[in-house]
């Protein structure tokens, strides 16, 4: 063979060799690298806790681990928002709760739309809010707290992990239904808002349940109530909210995974399997209760059909009781 050719033939190989790695690179099983879920609050809330007793589950499942990473701020907009404009390989997944379904409303600036810059891949539970209160305060009962904020308006101070989170909204509506005022102070995640609370820099807070189960059981918070229509088995001998008078008011967390809009639905449906699979344990449904979590794991599609739902409950909500957020 000519030496040209030889030299053309080894040239063709080697594209070949290198259009074949291309493609078996490609077509690559999901995931072949590690998966990041980003909690949009500071360590220590509801999302964080969540996301970090299902990670090593779904890592086992998956065979790549999982990292948490927390990108708090904007009332849970700026982690969502990294998230809507990262690659949309699966690679970069956000853990949602409730306010994604109520920022729009608030008018506050949202940067994305929740329907159209996501890929719903399932919902994975939630937790009930509940109304604590530091040791030191007069009020020992939820009767006696309703009570004592319609004599005294304005002068009970809650803290929220931010502006426009499930729990600044669970403060608001309970004024509204309360004919009251409540002073709201703001704080960048649950951790330092529950901190201040025992610190007695604020009298209350209405947090979930996984945040301050620990506090309440080692006698360091008072449990007021549930901020609900009903009792919860995670503590059934607090009352509901409807027993203090306040019908209509629910106020429920629910907490899902979300990835980049575009993502292949192949790869959402991965995902959703080793989610689905990792809920089913019930070493993890143990820690979910523990925890103060319920385990409601759901497919891609009934998460989008729950968010939609949920967008028009709370605009209603929002919009009835005239409710806005200054940011």
């Amino acid at each position: 063979m000519p030496p040209f050719m030889r030299k053309l033939t080894r040239t063709v190989l080697a594209m070949i060799a290198v259009g074949a790695t291309a493609t078996a690179s490609a077509q690559a099983p999901f995931p072949s690298k590690p998966i990041t879920i980003v909690v949009p609050f500071a360590p220590g809330g509801g999302n964080d806790i969540l996301a970090r007793l299902i990670a090593p589950k779904m890592s086992q499942q998956l065979g790549q681990p999982v990292i948490i990473e927390n990108k708090p701020g904007a009332g849970g907009n700026l982690g969502a928002d990294y998230v809507a404009h990262a690659a949309p390989d699966g690679y970069t997944l956000v853990i949602a709760s409730s306010q994604v379904t109520m920022n729009p409303y608030l008018g506050m600036k949202v940067p994305f739309n929740i329907e159209r810059d996501f890929e719903p891949v399932g919902r994975i539970g939630s937790v009930p809010l509940v109304l604590v209160s530091n040791m030191t305060q007069p009020y020992r009962t939820l009767k006696e707290f309703v009570d004592y904020t319609r004599a005294n308006p304005g002068k009970v101070s809650y803290s929220s992990p931010g502006p426009g989170t499930p729990q600044h909204l669970a403060g608001e509506v309970f004024a509204k239904l309360n004919h009251t005022e409540l002073l709201h102070v703001p704080y960048r995640g649950t951790g330092p808002s529950i901190a201040d609370l025992m610190g007695n820099q604020v009298q209350v807070s209405f947090a979930t349940f996984a945040s301050v189960i620990q506090y309440v059981r080692a006698g360091k918070l008072r449990a007021l109530g549930i901020a609900g229509q009903q009792r919860t088995q995670l503590m059934p001998e607090l009352p509901a909210f409807s027993e203090a008078g306040l019908k209509g008011y629910e106020a429920e967390l629910w907490y899902s995974l979300l990835a980049p809009a575009k993502t292949p639905r192949p790869v959402v449906d991965r995902i959703n399997a080793a989610m689905m699979a990792a809920l089913k344990s019930p070493d993890l449904a143990d820690q979910f209760t523990k925890q103060g979590f319920e385990v409601k794991g759901s497919t891609p599609d009934e998460l989008k059909t729950y968010i939609t739902r949920e967008l028009a409950r709370w605009q209603r909500v929002i919009t009835e009781n005239n409710i806005k957020v200054a940011m």
